[in-house]
């Protein structure tokens, strides 16, 4: 193979087909995914520069990447990434692949965030109907009506004359008389506009016995009103709490957009998953401030300190129930591992414990949410009322599937 002339339009046809012999779903976007890969370039570029030969180092590359993909390893596995949301996450063995059903999770918590914590007046204003929106709309034509009737009726006083008018009749001359009225009182008010100016300039400028304005005066009296007029209240920081973050995508995703404005803890029983997420982390040039990351099991790590002062539990824990484990893709099955995926009998042996857990961590008003087994969804809401949570909900994914069970802490419990 690499003893032949080998361009990136006949690697990309021989790998599709050879993919495609062996079983690949989507042998193309597959062939695309490892070309891209191999030679570090976009998908748009392989079609620009189909005619460009490549080279030894990424010949062996992709035929290591093809032998790979033709076993049945997933192909963020291969190529070592893969897009979420807006971001890349560096994948790898051992650690469970982002999946898009998460995006929509961490959809669910940036809302609830943006509504309830970081801007909870603008969110209120946003979901607020307001019934007398027909009656705004109403009176602001009449206001333009008025509006076009008074330029109409100035123009109309400015260019007849007496006779005109007599010979026009009433309506005219109320008209000449309506824009007279008008002139006269936006004279008055442009007069008194002025007045208040001259006021306002002479109570900033003090004058001594001579009546020169006293240097600075103005000023002292500009800071007595700054200092006497309430500071600014300072935008609170929201604080979310995941468990089980394997490459990290939730909390990177939540701390990269919304920067400066969540801060999360993340945590991971599985010291490959801490690593890489770790890692992820570092590329995206966030700091340790904004994203914490902790080796321990579900929130063990977590001071005592801390508990009840976080916004939002959130987490994709394993949820698929041990006997759906058997009937899972080959390359899901036989690559991802088990420990981020099998959830019991039910699948909810993992959410029982955050579940538990929830009341601990959350204030008052604090968001619960995971992501579940499409089959469990309706157990799992039922188990959040039984706990005592609030305004429970299922959510649906993109297939619209049950996929989320969102809920509120509404009395939070203290540690005995």
């Amino acid at each position: 193979m690499a003893n032949e002339i080998w361009t990136i339009k006949r690697c990309l046809e021989w790998t599709k087909e050879y993919l495609a012999e062996r079983g690949e779903e989507h042998p193309r976007l597959s062939a695309e995914w490892l070309l891209c890969a191999a030679t570090g370039l976009a998908r748009i570029d392989l079609y620009m520069r189909m005619d460009e030969t490549l080279n030894a180092a990424q010949l062996e590359t992709m035929h290591a990447a093809v032998v790979r993909r033709a076993k049945g390893e997933p192909l963020q596995y291969i190529t070592g990434s893969t897009q979420f949301r807006m971001i890349d996450v560096t994948c790898a063995p051992g650690v469970l692949i982002p999946r898009p059903e998460t995006e929509m999770l961490v959809e669910e918590v940036l809302n609830y965030l943006d509504a309830e914590v970081l801007s909870p007046e603008a969110a209120a204003r946003q979901r607020v109907e307001l019934p007398w929106n027909d009656e705004v709309e109403q009176a602001r034509k009449a206001e333009a009506a008025l509006a076009d009737e008074r330029a109409t009726a100035e123009r109309r006083a400015a260019n007849l004359t007496a006779a005109d008018e007599a010979a026009l009749g009433s309506d005219v001359l109320g008209s000449r008389a309506y824009a007279e009225e008008l002139a006269d009182r936006e004279a008055e008010e442009a007069a008194a506009q002025a007045a208040e100016a001259e006021a306002a300039e002479a109570a900033e400028s003090e004058l001594d016995e001579y009546g020169i304005a006293i240097e600075g005066a103005g000023q002292e009296t500009a800071s007595a009103q700054d200092a006497a007029a309430p500071a600014p209240a300072e935008p609170r920081t929201a604080r979310v709490l995941e468990v089980g973050c394997g490459t990290g995508c939730i909390s990177l995703s939540l701390a990269w957009e919304r920067r400066g404005h969540v801060t999360c803890t993340a945590t991971d029983i599985e010291p490959r998953a801490i690593d890489l997420a770790t890692k992820n982390r570092d590329a995206l040039g966030l700091t340790a401030d904004e994203v914490a990351f902790s080796l321990t099991n579900l929130v063990s790590s977590i001071p005592h300190d801390e508990w009840g002062t976080f916004d939002v539990l959130v987490s994709n824990p394993p949820y698929i129930p041990t006997d759906v484990m058997r009937s899972l893709p080959h390359e899901v099955k036989d690559f991802e591992p088990d420990l981020a995926l099998e959830g019991g009998a039910d699948g909810l042996d993992i959410f029982r414990r955050l579940l538990n857990a929830a009341p601990y961590m959350l204030r008052a008003g604090g968001l619960f949410a995971c992501e579940l087994y499409e089959g469990a969804l309706d157990a799992a809401a039922e188990l959040c009322r039984q706990a005592g949570l609030s305004d429970v909900r299922i959510v649906h994914d993109l297939t619209d599937r049950p996929r989320i069970v969102r809920a509120i802490v509404t009395e939070p419990k203290q540690r005995q």
